[in-house]
């Protein structure tokens, strides 16, 4: 297989994809033009360097990509000397510094942060760079989120004086083109930063049955890596619950729902966690009809009492139903393929008919391909991920863990900063992983974001705290962006007057979810987080109100 990559090209501005005069299958020549790519120099042909086979295309007309993007992946023609070197390349070795198995915000990380600091790295990965978080996850869901909000937004476009007399609905096919898009830019960064980095990437299913050696199968060969240290960082799959029914097509999970290019009018989302919500208010401001069934007396168990309470009334007030203490029983199909799905609540069994079904449950650790027990690698209490201590050691010498694998927390920016917490032992760099700063957002609409401790949490504790809270509703930013649902609220330690806590939920909540976790992490005092002036008008300004009102001289309540 031989990629076709973009070349460097004089000038600064991006480079567009044109016309693909190819499509997958077709037989090419050398010098064959493949697409043109607009430049700042023109347009220029991109062309076939040997003969063969169009395997895959990478790139579609009018995406932007960087030199050393890869466009087109060609097969190329087999003589009878490229297949006795072929065959010889059955059985290759390698050695590196660090081997990596899993490409996703934390493996890539770590190979970066590993490379920067002079370590050859090897890094393998059975799927695309950039794990579940970018290609199934984080980046596509919040790519259609967007979409959802842009749609909701144009239909209460007459809020703001603007009158849209065309009637307006959703293109799932142009959405879903746009998350692709969304999704092979960012990948193909990733793949930029591999080569920039000198990183070797081995596609393929790596086993680890050894400490420190794994057999990559790749597509052409199968890959044996010894490396001085090793990162497990496979992340984590969709779970499968236990429910009879669960395997009919009209149940989806993230991962088919991310794909699907056809709107169901009904869905019933089975799990009121983070990735259920998420899902519910992007098909609620789409125009599906959302059925919420959660098997937890609140919506969003880990969060917040009162941002959880608060999503749920802005959840009802949009029209998701939501079915609180209540366990699925079963998924049938009836004769027009609509979804039936039985659950129970308090005893009593209730019955709700939606087209389609997703199951959004939660993830669990993938150990696919790591010989856990022929390793003696320790696992978590009930084998629930791998164990690891502050500095994200196994049990075993030389060989790390980091991300949702360890289950510890499943967050890809947690990911990132456990990879350079491994790195750093490693190069014999003192560090250890803290928890206790990181933060948390919800993609709800609006948005919800948490960091440091709970008021629930330090209660729990015993500690004498004060609650500041300050709504959204006073804010003039917010008042003039009609989004004035919501609120920040702060907890402080009257011990030493430091900010301990932070919830919100409300605009802007995953931007100045940062400001706070900055506060908390440095230990600030309230006086010297008041002591930063926040610019007008912005929403920022009700983190400062919130903390005004922790020595009850908030100005504006």
């Amino acid at each position: 297989m031989t990629a076709i990559q973009m070349p460097a090209f004089p000038g600064s501005k991006p480079i567009i994809i044109g016309r693909i005069f190819v499509k997958e299958q077709d037989s090419v020549t050398a010098g064959q033009d493949i697409l043109e790519a607009e430049t700042g120099k023109g347009v220029k042909v991109i062309k076939a360097a040997a003969d063969g086979v169009v395997d895959k295309i990478l790139c579609a007309k009018g995406d932007t990509c960087i030199a050393g993007t890869e466009l087109v992946i060609v097969k190329e023609n087999q003589t009878a000397e490229s297949k006795t070197e072929e065959k010889a390349a059955e059985a290759v070795t390698e050695h590196a510094d660090i081997l990596i198995i899993g490409g996703g915000p934390g493996g890539y990380v770590a190979a970066i942060y590993a490379a920067q600091h002079g370590k050859s790295v090897i890094l393998a990965e059975r799927n695309a760079l950039g794990g579940t978080c970018l290609n199934v996850g984080c980046i596509p869901t919040k790519t259609l989120i967007k979409s959802a909000e842009v749609l909701d937004e144009i239909r209460h476009a007459s809020d703001f004086g603007i009158v849209a007399d065309t009637a307006v609905h959703a293109d799932m096919n142009a959405i879903i083109d746009r998350k692709n898009k969304v999704v092979r830019k960012l990948v193909a960064g990733i793949s930029y930063l591999m080569k920039k980095n000198n990183i070797k990437v081995i596609s393929g299913d790596a086993s680890l049955s050894e400490a420190h050696t794994a057999v990559i199968a790749s597509k052409d060969a199968a890959v044996t890596v010894t490396a001085d240290a090793v990162i497990i960082a496979t992340g984590s799959a969709t779970a499968v619950p236990r429910i009879p029914g669960i395997d009919l097509p009209c149940v989806y999970d993230s991962t088919a729902a991310l794909d699907s290019r056809t709107l169901p009018a009904s869905i019933t989302i089975i799990g009121g966690g983070v990735i259920g919500m998420e899902f519910a208010f992007l098909y609620r401001n789409l125009g599906a009809e959302v059925n919420v069934i959660e098997f937890m007396d609140r919506l969003l168990g880990k969060t917040d009492l009162d941002v959880s309470e608060e999503v749920h009334r802005i959840a009802e007030k949009r029209g998701i139903k939501i079915h609180l203490s209540s366990g699925v029983e079963k998924i049938q199909e009836d004769e027009n393929h609509q979804a039936v799905i039985t659950y129970s609540n308090n005893g009593t069994e209730h019955l709700v008919v939606s087209e389609k079904v997703l199951s959004a449950v939660g993830r669990i650790p993938m150990m696919e391909g790591i010989d856990a027990e022929g390793l003696k690698l320790e696992l978590n209490a009930k084998g629930r991920g791998i164990y690891v201590d502050s500095h994200m050691r196994t049990n075993l010498e030389k060989v790390y863990a980091i991300g949702d694998v360890t289950n510890i927390m499943q967050l890809a920016h947690a990911a990132s900063y456990q990879a350079v917490v491994a790195v750093n032992d490693i190069l014999g760099i003192p560090d250890e992983a803290d928890y206790s700063c990181v933060p948390s957002v919800i993609f709800t609409d609006p948005e919800a974001a948490s960091v440091g401790l709970s008021q629930e949490e330090a209660q729990q504790k015993g500690m004498d705290i004060t609650v500041s809270r300050f709504d959204f509703s006073a804010n003039g930013k917010a008042v003039s962006q009609g989004s004035i649902r919501g609120f920040v609220k702060l907890i402080k330690d009257n011990k030493n007057n430091q900010i301990i806590g932070c919830a919100m939920i409300g605009p802007d909540a995953s931007v100045l979810i940062s400001t706070a976790a900055t506060a908390i992490q440095n230990h600030l005092d309230t006086d010297a987080f008041l002591s930063v002036i926040f610019p007008h008008p912005t929403t920022g300004e009700v983190l400062h109100e919130a903390a005004l009102g922790l020595s009850g001289k908030s100005l504006h309540s």
